[in-house]
């Protein structure tokens, strides 16, 4: 095996939280060896976080069929049959260690920690300073003391079309003709009692989402939660119609589907726990209560969230059942707490978010210089309606020539910063990465404006993008707003694009016609 394209695997975590707050590693992994073939050793039940992760090739599941020692030896010996040259272990425990070694890799990095030092060849201590970060970084560090670099810290989970477009029509026919916010509630924790909100305060809140913000609701849960969903359900629907204005999905989701139907929410409620992580892996904007657990160590991960807790001398005590009896920490949190927190997250900003070259200005194919750059006609006064009419107006573009060495980054940000001035736009965002390098930044993966979305607090469903590309239309229908392809000459036969364009300015009066702003 060459040193350019090793085998290398990875050990991941048992937790679905935890397993979220791995994937910047494993893009680091990737990153650092981007020939290698990478395989994830994981338990069955959070599998299916990494499904479709364009960072891993291959999944190993780690099930029953090897409990116990004769279990785990049979596991080694199939591992060791693949003649894997490098194990990098984000999992802390003895096992890890054990089994790698076991397995005959060469290589085998992880914490000194659980008494294994001796079977690694990279053991890294345990930091203190590590210990007082976000627990991304306590795998990010991991990779960085043992040489490696690390990519961006921010966890992304992978949708395909087909599960988003099933979410959204779960949600769309069970909670019809809905164009206001869609709240989703996660009353649940499977760590213990300590990290659950009481269900009556649940109840509490979305009795108030319903009345005073005319949203839907949508409870998740596991199966051995139903009967607190239940419970909720029937207490928060307090009027006849109330119960047409909640959709109980608890126990009724996979892994995969859970998570499209999160991605299909305008913000999520919840308890410390998987679900949470998975939220803020997608961009929904999360409200977290937090009860004996640290937030800062395990909130939701970035900017846009809201985190509520009772902030008592006690807490966060770490335990999974209150050690006075009493769980003041939780019970002291009020729904007006929550609910305002709610409001404060929820989207309310509509954006157009607008391809560069050929949308814009013209495509000079690798534009490099500002002699080259010629805003299209009629653009500056057509973005000018659109922002009369109340719409941000974020610039989002594809730059590979940065990483093909042919387009100079300080050229790009200089261009973007003269046209946002020159065209009043609000921000210009942009990929500078090779295609080869799979990010999930790059049009028409979804990123660069869910993250917009949260940052600003814009409804996607309520918000356009245009663009020359097909790659911008399926931007739009990935993040779950209206597209619209332009197309100066005949319309192309097949397009997912709302609407098809001769160009920007008739893109932006079909935009105020269906707004009712013309």
């Amino acid at each position: 095996m060459s040193a350019e394209s090793p085998q290398i695997l990875i050990r991941g975590v048992n937790w679905i939280g935890d397993a979220v707050l791995t994937l910047p590693a494993l893009k680091s992994v990737r990153k650092n060896f981007p020939d290698a073939h990478i395989s994830l050793l994981v338990r069955p039940w959070v599998a299916e976080i990494f499904t479709g992760n364009p960072d891993i090739d291959e999944i190993i599941l780690y099930g029953e069929d090897y409990k116990g020692c004769s279990g785990k030896l049979r596991l080694a010996k199939i591992l060791r049959q693949r003649k894997f040259d490098k194990a990098i272990l984000l999992q802390n425990a003895f096992d890890a260690a054990l089994l790698s070694w076991l397995a005959g890799i060469p290589e085998r990095t992880g914490y000194k920690r659980d008494c294994r030092g001796i079977l690694l060849t990279t053991a890294v201590p345990v930091r203190e300073d590590v210990l007082g970060k976000h627990q991304v970084y306590y795998y990010l560090d991991l990779l960085e003391s043992a040489g490696l670099r690390t990519a961006e810290p921010q966890p992304y989970i992978y949708l395909t079309d087909g599960e988003t477009e099933a979410a959204r029509r779960i949600i769309s026919s069970s909670l019809p003709g809905r164009r206001l916010p869609i709240v989703g509630i996660n009353p649940g924790a499977t760590y213990g009692p300590a990290k659950r909100w009481p269900s009556e305060r649940f109840a509490g809140l979305i009795r108030r989402i319903i009345g005073e913000l005319d949203a839907g609701v949508i409870i998740f849960g596991s199966g051995s939660e139903a009967r607190t969903a239940d419970e909720i359900v029937k207490s928060a629907a307090v009027q006849p119609q109330d119960g047409s204005r909640i959709l109980n999905l608890c126990g009724k989701t996979g892994l995969r589907e859970l998570a499209a139907l999160i991605s299909g929410c305008d913000a999520f409620v919840t308890n410390d726990s998987g679900p949470m992580h998975m939220a803020s892996a997608l961009f929904v904007p999360v409200v977290a209560v937090f009860g004996s657990t640290d937030s800062a160590a395990t909130g939701p991960f970035g900017p846009g969230h809201r985190v509520v807790s009772g902030d008592l001398p006690c807490s966060p005590c770490m335990k999974r059942e209150c050690p006075e009896g009493h769980l003041e920490c939780m019970t002291g949190i009020t729904v007006d707490e929550v609910f305002d927190a709610l409001k404060a997250v929820l989207p309310r900003k509509r954006a157009v978010f607008l391809d560069r070259d050929g949308t814009v200005i013209e495509d000079k194919n690798y534009l490099n210089s500002f002699d080259g750059l010629e805003i299209l006609p009629g653009a500056g006064e057509a973005l000018r309606r659109l922002k009369d009419a109340g719409f941000m107006l974020i610039g989002v573009t594809n730059q590979s020539g940065i990483a093909r060495g042919i387009v100079d980054r300080e050229f790009i940000v200089k261009s973007n910063d003269y046209l946002r001035d020159r065209l009043g736009m609000d921000d210009f965002l942009y990929c500078p990465h090779h295609p080869g390098e799979r990010c999930p930044c790059r049009k028409p993966e979804p990123m660069m404006i869910l993250r917009a979305g949260l940052r600003y607090g814009i409804s996607l469903r309520e918000s356009y993008v245009i663009g020359d590309k097909e790659s911008d239309a399926l931007l739009a229908r990935r993040a779950g707003a209206t597209g619209i392809l332009l197309s100066p000459g005949r319309p192309p036969a097949r397009t997912c694009a709302a609407h098809t364009a001769k160009g920007l300015v008739d893109a932006v009066e079909w935009i105020l016609r269906r707004e009712g702003k013309r």
